[in-house]
């Protein structure tokens, strides 16, 4: 039986059409004693007693039992109901990623609550926004900074109550403020199971379950309205493609009861909320939760992980601390850089003959195995979303051993819509649509004389079971968004290929047209300098112009270590080296090597050098790691002028 076939048909004790909360017992019930979450000790000053959940020693992960876990959930759910929550009611979550995040979610979805998520780091003025557009009753927050956050605008909003995760000081006059270890007691002094299970099955499929805002790139972020049965929906889709199917050829990676995963990436936004948690638990799967991003690799060391999700910024840092670490000696250098040209090769080889296979032996025990080791040494399964993927970056994961499985999704469509199967990955691609989804090409918005790929160009079309009916309160918005006959306009310009896998050109808004008419793609040239030692990130500009430009981050540690070599005395100062005439010289060697990679048109023929990363913090990147592209136009208008100043 074909692949595809084989997970359309296939159904198991996973796959259902029940709540999110009935999907989360469901799962304790089966995995009661098998290990659920991990938590990092000394990192937060936490609010649950030991009487909830012991501490764990600081620096060292403490693991639960799914029937642990079952237990703070369920007090949790009683506690919030006690607080006055009622099946539709939104609530806040305010917080990073950690333990009791994922705890206070199934615990507000269980008690018939709708969840809508605040991003970490937000100001007083989204913070606003992002309560008082859904009309939130409660917010569960991090610790006391963020509760500080909240009490300067609560004049502004409706809040019942405000619960923090870690403990606090100096709160006892305020009412409607509570720590979370006491909501837990509140609920184990009211907690009657029997209602509590009515409480799990009193909404409906099509009841709201969250409302996730979109992260802003363009004026105001929307509410997205998404339901118990488009999140169930896309557990059902992504189970039945990494599943462990009984077709399934042995040593292909799955997700089940035995994965362990380590989860880092906000659970604000939608792809670490179904991929790394619904799907997760779902499936019995463990997951530890990374909760200091600067011990990232650390984390993954003890934790020892067969999975992660993750999106392809962080793929991109991790590759370049693993060449950064290879660069220690001239020595090393010349073998990682010798071992990664035999691992791409060998990738790219359908048939590997004896000489490269040995070559590659080579390679893998003398640079490969220890890049694994340094992620745990369990990596089978690593998937890529919310974002497009270097292929070049991609191949070069295969390489070493640990594959990447690349998909895209959205928001409005819960979000997976297409990923790459273990068992015909293609790199470079983003897969075909996961079961149950359809999808069509609108190649009216695309200039096809650029295009001459075979197969289909355009807009990217999709329904399913996973998809959005719309925006909160933005009716005019939801219109918008589909066509007359129901199809959800993504926004995002595709190659559908003749074997059905997709490729992702670009945002419909972000293609560029040239002056004489040329549409030209930038995510596909900005992805060929994720894997670059000379440029830090790339973004492509020329709209309305006669050619393509670039605004360049160089990688001024590396440029630095160069121009030491060369003899070459650079100017401290970050502006200064990026209008040094002999850095301008040496990037543009490497502009030179990615334009071989695309057509005239499309090559990047000026640039210019910029001094700042383009960083969530500086607000040049989405919380998702999205460019900001227009407020990186307005912050180095400068430049771009400069780049077109003579033309």
């Amino acid at each position: 039986m074909d692949w595809r076939e084989a997970e359309r048909e296939y159904e198991d004790e996973v796959i259902g059409e029940t709540t999110l909360g009935r999907m989360f017992e469901e799962s304790a019930e089966r995995n009661a004693n098998r290990p659920a979450q991990r938590y990092k000790g000394g990192v937060y000053d936490r609010s649950l007693t030991d009487e909830v959940l012991p501490a764990a020693t600081p620096g060292e992960f403490r693991t639960i039992s799914y029937a642990e876990m079952r237990g703070v959930v369920r007090a949790l759910a009683a506690g919030f109901r006690d607080l006055g929550i009622e099946r539709g009611d939104r609530v806040g979550i305010y917080a990073n990623t950690r333990m009791e995040w994922a705890q206070c979610d199934f615990a507000l979805l269980c008690a018939g609550g709708v969840v809508t998520t605040v991003y970490s780091g937000s100001s007083p003025e989204q913070t606003r926004y992002l309560l008082d557009d859904p009309g939130a009753s409660g917010v569960v927050v991090e610790n006391e900074d963020v509760l500080e956050t909240v009490l300067s605008v609560e004049d502004d909003l409706d809040l019942e109550f405000v619960v923090s995760m870690d403990d606090l000081d100096g709160y006892d006059d305020r009412e409607d403020v509570f720590t979370l270890d006491e909501v837990v007691e509140r609920g184990e002094e009211t907690l009657d199971l029997e209602r509590y299970q009515q409480w799990v099955d009193e909404p409906g499929m099509d009841d709201l379950a969250s409302l996730i805002y979109t992260s802003g790139t363009t004026g105001k972020p929307k509410g997205v309205e998404l339901t118990h049965g488009n999140f169930r929906s896309n557990v059902n889709q992504i189970r039945k493609r990494y599943a462990p199917r009984p077709d399934k050829a042995e040593g292909l990676p799955a997700i089940d009861e035995n994965v362990e995963s380590v989860s880092y990436l906000p659970l604000a936004h939608v792809f670490e909320r179904t991929a790394g948690h619904f799907v997760l638990f779902a499936s019995g799967a463990c997951v530890a939760y990374a909760e200091d991003p600067e011990t990232l690799q650390e984390d993954f060391g003890a934790v020892q992980p067969n999975t992660a999700t993750s999106v392809p910024r962080v793929y991109e840092k991790i590759y370049d601390a693993i060449r950064e670490q290879a660069s220690e000696s001239p020595v090393k250098q010349r073998i990682f850089e010798w071992a990664t040209d035999v691992g791409v090769e060998y990738q790219r080889t359908d048939s590997p003959g004896p000489v490269l296979s040995a070559k590659q032996s080579i390679a893998d025990k003398l640079v490969f195995s220890t890049v694994r080791d340094a992620l745990g040494g369990n990596i089978e399964l690593l998937i890529s979303g919310g974002g497009s993927l270097s292929p070049e970056l991609c191949r070069l994961y295969h390489a070493m051993g640990l594959p990447i499985y690349e998909g895209y999704g959205l928001t409005e469509t819960a979000p997976v819509v297409t990923v790459n199967p273990p068992e015909e990955p293609k790199i470079g691609t983003i897969g075909p649509a996961l079961p149950d989804v359809d999808l069509e090409i609108d190649e009216s918005v695309a200039d096809q004389e650029t295009f001459d790929d075979p197969g289909e160009v355009g807009e990217l079309l999709v329904t399913g079971p996973n998809v959005t009916d719309g925006y909160w309160n933005r009716p005019a918005a939801t219109d918008r968004a589909f066509t007359e006959d129901g199809w959800f306009r993504t926004g995002d310009i595709v190659h559908r290929r003749p074997d059905d896998y997709l490729e992702f050109r670009d945002r419909a808004k972000q293609i560029i047209v040239l002056s004489t008419g040329k549409n030209v793609a930038p995510a596909p040239i900005e992805d060929r300098f994720a894997a670059s030692e000379v440029v830090e990130q790339c973004m492509v500009v020329g709209d309305g112009e006669k050619f393509v430009g670039a605004l360049l981050v160089p990688n001024t540690d590396h440029v630095r270590e160069w121009a030491d070599g060369e003899g070459i005395d650079l100017p401290d100062d970050p502006a200064e080296l990026c209008d040094d005439e002999r850095v301008r010289e040496y990037v543009g060697r490497e502009v030179d090597r990615v334009n071989e990679n695309f057509e005239r048109h499309e090559t990047i023929k000026q640039f210019e050098l910029v001094p700042r990363e383009f960083t969530e913090e500086n607000d040049m990147l989405t919380p998702t790691m999205k460019k900001k592209r227009r407020v990186i136009l307005e912050r180095f208008e400068d430049r771009v002028e400069r780049i077109y100043a003579d033309a």
